[in-house]
């Protein structure tokens, strides 16, 4: 887990300047907060809206990533609203909760957008029971929300907008599908059912904090598909929990709630959060668990015991999430998996057809979009295989043979990333073999996805890099026939 973190490649240093301007965003939004006069709950609640107005929006252009923060305040006013004004009237006040989790779910349907206002909508409601919000404080709290947003965007479209120089990131649409075939609308219903549970049991273990155990039953769901994931990310949520209790007993009882020791402990628990979030699902609830404690240090709460129950209610949640994946609607690992694996496959033969048209002289051929696109879709292999590689895993025989396609799809993108190398070169000269190999390769994914045999030629004598690219493919695609057609009573993922 250590290694994870500190020795994860960060091309361009993206991951520090993500994790740098959530500092300087949040930092400006609670300041903004503090001078308007706000009082500690409205200064909390606005540097909650910053950071998920930092963290939640991945539009994948710099356009799309304004209107989305500009669309969070309809997204989470009419929620807080809500939450203030049933917060004595249990019964509709968690109905209403549970609506908000299946809705916000759904939206994912729509893409990024839409996931980005349905974790905004959730985490809206759920900051209110956190502060315990009434009625009267409506107005306090909402002139934190756009107070926040505001500067939160100031931060990320004006004083520090480095995705302008970037090229717009290929986001993989979700697995097709229409009615309860479609994923989002099945993890919509699981997502209601796990909340149902965790928000019942949670109830029982505590009348006041029962929305920690809605609130890990939630986010299990944010950013997993399959029931694979969804149970990986469970028990990676309870360890990170566990973990950062220990910190906090170190850290943030002791300093009970002293301010400036607050302030600077919850600028490093931000920056955790922002930049350990791509390579570690423990790290970042580690950073979360440290900053809840302190925020609960602030308000003049936080005790032993209370880090205790939320360890207790995480667990809640995190159960909560794993009966419902496992027996409400259920997506399996298998099918998951094999939708990526296909969409990559095919990205190859995009890549390669792109990559032999610009070599062979056509202008306007560029495999540089198709790359980028391969190399999220492989991302997405990873995690839905994840379940497969951990360590926990007992199959080991399924273990080797997903960790032998993972390697022999890094193999297939090594050779596409340096035959675009290739093709980017102006010099680079067409050689005629080059069509044929480009067709070899085309072939051989037709054929692996059809089920087919594959079968390679010698490498050519002399052959020039693009050629030896285009061998080292057709290779690889060649030796992912045997982990991917496995006998069907030991398939590569379990249902």
């Amino acid at each position: 887990m250590l290694k994870r973190v500190f020795m994860a490649p960060d091309p361009g240093r993206l991951r520090l300047r993500f994790a740098a301007r959530a500092v300087l965003g949040i930092g400006l939004a609670v300041v903004v907060c503090g001078l308007a006069g706000h009082t500690l709950t409205g200064v909390v609640t606005g540097g909650l809206a910053a950071l998920l107005a930092l963290f939640t929006v991945t539009d994948p252009t710099v356009r799309g990533q304004a209107v989305t923060t500009a669309l969070l305040p309809a997204a989470g006013l009419p929620v807080l609203a809500a939450a203030a004004l049933l917060h004595d009237q249990p019964v509709a006040r968690d109905l209403t909760f549970l609506a908000v989790v299946g809705l916000g779910v759904y939206a994912r349907r729509w893409g990024p957008r839409g996931h980005s206002l349905g974790v905004f909508a959730f985490m809206t409601y759920f900051v209110a029971q956190f502060l315990h919000t009434r009625p009267d404080q409506l107005p306090e709290l909402y002139a934190s929300v756009l107070l926040s947003v505001l500067a939160a965007a100031a931060v990320r479209f004006g004083a520090w907008c480095y995705e302008r120089r970037l090229p717009p990131v290929a986001v993989p649409a979700p697995p097709a599908g229409t009615g309860l075939a479609r994923v989002t609308t099945r993890q919509a219903v699981q997502a209601t059912a796990g909340a149902g549970f965790a928000l019942v049991v949670g109830q029982l273990v505590s009348g006041q904090r029962w929305y920690w155990a809605v609130g890990a039953a939630w986010w299990v769901f944010v950013n997993t598909t399959s029931r694979g994931e969804t149970l990986v990310r469970g028990f990676r949520r309870v360890l990170g929990t566990f973990i950062g209790i220990g910190l906090a007993l170190l850290v943030a009882v002791p300093a009970h709630g002293d301010g400036p020791v607050t302030a600077l402990v919850v600028a490093v628990c931000v920056f955790g959060i922002f930049y350990t979030a791509a390579v570690s699902y423990t790290w970042m609830m580690l950073w979360v668990t440290v900053l809840a404690a302190m925020l609960y240090g602030l308000l003049g709460v936080l005790t032993p015991g209370l880090l205790a129950l939320r360890l207790v209610e995480t667990g809640v949640g995190a159960l909560g999430a794993a009966l419902a994946v496992a027996f409400v609607l259920p997506v399996t690992t298998h099918s998951i998996t094999d939708v990526w694996i296909q969409r990559a496959l095919r990205c190859v033969h995009a890549c390669t057809a792109e990559a032999a048209a610009r070599l062979a002289g056509t202008a306007d051929a560029d495999p540089a979009p198709a790359v980028a696109e391969l190399e999220q879709l492989l991302a997405r292999v990873r995690l839905s295989v994840a379940p497969l590689v951990h360590p926990l895993n007992p199959a080991l025989a399924r273990k080797r043979r997903a960790r032998r396609v993972l390697d022999l799809l890094d193999d297939c993108a090594r050779e596409v990333r340096g035959l675009v190398t290739v093709a980017a070169d102006p010099e680079a000269s067409h050689d005629a073999r080059l069509t044929a190999a480009c067709r070899r390769v085309e072939a051989a994914v037709e054929a692996l996805t059809a089920g087919r045999a594959i079968e390679v030629r010698t490498a050519p004598a002399e052959a020039g890099p693009a050629l030896a690219h285009l061998h080292g493919l057709e290779r690889a695609l060649a030796e992912l026939a045997a982990p991917l057609r496995a006998p069907s009573r030991s398939p590569l993922v379990g249902a």
